[in-house]
């Protein structure tokens, strides 16, 4: 029995150690090297770079519009995914492709084409001025250069988990008596929350770490609209390589801090699901 469970992975302990290796190259060694750098810092003086009235600013603009961001798309990512694979039309294939573009498109382009959409004479911003609403330079403007780039997180995350759900379910549900909205709540969705979790996790990280589309759009003004990133690029442009490495820490933290508990809240939903289908089945 432990012969033939062996042979199952073959080379499982060099697959390991070069899993190991390969991790630590590429993200433990970085990490520890920032750490380290932030060592040499007392508490005092961490304390004092890192909660700065500049830095608090940064803090709450990068993380507040990442959240609000990975929010919408969220929503708008399930809507997508669920027509894209549930509904056949007429250029389906040309909306599935456009899905990616956030991929392929450099980031700095991104963010011109959005600055420009949306300035104040731009193709968008000059019907949304006379209503009052301005979108680039503003922190709105981050909100949508982050709903731009993480919108293809959520929806091809959600897409497979959409597809393994078969059309009977819902078929089951309505001859058992239950209403659309009844099948959404209580069938479909505890099946794909887990994924939608995931792809929300994957477009909040993104949008944490974004730089290129944010910056020609945001306005970039101190307190106002500056993220963290771009508050980091100006430390080490004025040599302040301590400064920067504090800040660098505390989006570390925080960010780490976040995903762990988003990341907690996907085991316990994906372990209460599982727990869940076992008992409607022995109903059944």
């Amino acid at each position: 029995m432990s012969a033939s469970r062996r042979q199952i992975l073959p080379g499982f302990g060099l697959s390991l150690a070069c899993t190991l290796a390969y991790l630590s190259l590429l993200i433990l060694l970085p990490l520890s090297g920032l750490a380290f750098r932030a060592s040499h810092l007392s508490p005092a003086e961490f304390w004092a770079i890192a909660t700065g009235e500049r830095a608090l600013a940064s803090y709450r603009v990068t993380f507040g519009a990442s959240l609000l961001a990975a929010t919408v798309n969220a929503f708008f990512g399930l809507i997508v995914a669920w027509i894209l694979v549930r509904y056949s039309f007429p250029g389906k294939r040309a909306i599935d492709a456009l899905v990616d573009l956030p991929f392929a498109l450099p980031t700095a382009v991104a963010g011109i084409t959005l600055a420009t959409l949306y300035a104040d004479n731009g193709w968008i911003g000059r019907y949304l001025e006379p209503l009052g609403v301005k979108v680039a330079f503003t922190p709105f403007g981050i909100v949508v250069a982050l709903t731009f780039i993480g919108l293809p997180f959520v929806v091809r995350t959600l897409q497979p988990v959409i597809e393994d759900i078969e059309p009977e379910v819902e078929e089951a549900a309505a001859s058992l008596g239950a209403s659309r909205w009844q099948t959404l709540i209580r069938v479909l969705f505890p099946a794909i929350f887990p994924a939608l979790l995931t792809g929300f996790t994957l477009a909040f990280s993104r949008s944490v770490g974004e730089y290129g589309s944010v910056i020609f759009i945001a306005g970039n003004m101190p307190l106002i609209s500056e993220i963290t990133p771009l508050l980091i690029i100006s430390k080490l442009e004025q040599y302040d390589v301590v400064g920067a490495t504090a800040l660098a820490m505390v989006m570390l933290v925080i960010s780490f801090v976040m995903l762990l508990a988003v990341n907690a809240l996907q085991w316990w939903a994906a372990n209460r699901h599982s727990e869940c289908s076992p008992s409607m089945g022995a109903r059944r």
